[in-house]
């Protein structure tokens, strides 16, 4: 559905934006988690479930709701990227994004021209409400959109500055978990390579224009993220909140029942 982008809008006004991964594919978690009232739900198609066919009734399920749409999708393949743009999708994430190069491949592919050279249907696609919405959407869709890279490796810290430099990258996303396995020592958030990588990163996207985003990890809560001045977080993800839920019911079950 054609809407303005409220995410980019909190972002834009200084506002920190709290978030929910979802990575069941499902319509209905999709709404229960949007009518929750997180900012945007990033739908997680690296490591969850769905494609960017079943990706619309997910849009569809937020479409009633002020929650914004945050699609991860599994590689930099542009056409992939087409298609979960042509749904609709109003925030695009891309997973380990190393160079310039990469960079710029994303934004040519995310934007239309002469940003870009993302390709154009806006009379078909859900995107544009099938085209009730053509012009308007061609007019605004690539200061609507909002395109993240995550920093995931050891490559990608060292090729920071390069990376912030590429226009039409409106966030960076560091994945913590990856970050420390590409540094050798998986978890290890104490590292002070770790450290030393995180606060290089840090220091050169607030430097910038930029806004960065990460997760909540290691002894940092997602409001602790927050108060080291990132813009954007998760609070969980559909998985988690379901899996503690049931194992703390279950563990109080066993605790107050079974000898």
């Amino acid at each position: 559905m054609y809407r303005e982008n409220k995410l980019n809008q909190t972002l834009q006004s200084g506002g920190k934006a709290l978030g929910s991964w979802t990575s069941l594919d499902s319509s209905i978690s999709t709404e229960i988690l949007a009518m929750a009232g997180f900012d945007y739900l990033l739908i997680d198609q690296e490591h969850g479930f769905g494609d960017p066919t079943h990706l619309a009734h997910q849009l569809q399920a937020l479409s009633a709701s002020q929650t914004t749409s945050v699609v991860r999708v599994p590689s930099h393949d542009p056409n992939y990227a087409k298609r979960v743009l042509d749904a609709g999708v109003e925030c695009i994430m891309f997973p380990s994004v190393n160079t310039a190069a990469q960079a710029q491949a994303i934004v040519t592919a995310c934007r239309y021209a002469p940003a870009g050279l993302r390709g154009m249907a806006p009379g078909i696609i859900r995107a544009s409400n099938y085209g009730y919405k053509a012009q308007e959407y061609v007019k605004t869709a690539n200061q609507n959109l909002l395109v993240i890279c995550q920093i995931e490796t050891v490559e990608a810290v060292k090729n920071i500055d390069a990376l912030v430099a590429v226009e039409g990258i409106d966030m960076f996303f560091i994945g913590p978990n990856d970050l420390s396995a590409s540094n050798g020592k998986v978890g290890d958030f104490a590292d002070p390579t770790f450290v030393a990588m995180m606060d290089k990163v840090e220091k050169t996207v607030f430097a910038s224009d930029r806004f960065l985003a990460t997760i909540p990890y290691g002894s940092y809560s997602w409001q602790d993220t927050f108060d080291k001045g990132y813009n954007m977080t998760t609070a969980g993800s559909d998985i988690i909140f379901l899996r503690t839920a049931c194992s703390g019911i279950v563990e109080q079950h066993i605790k107050n029942n079974r000898n």
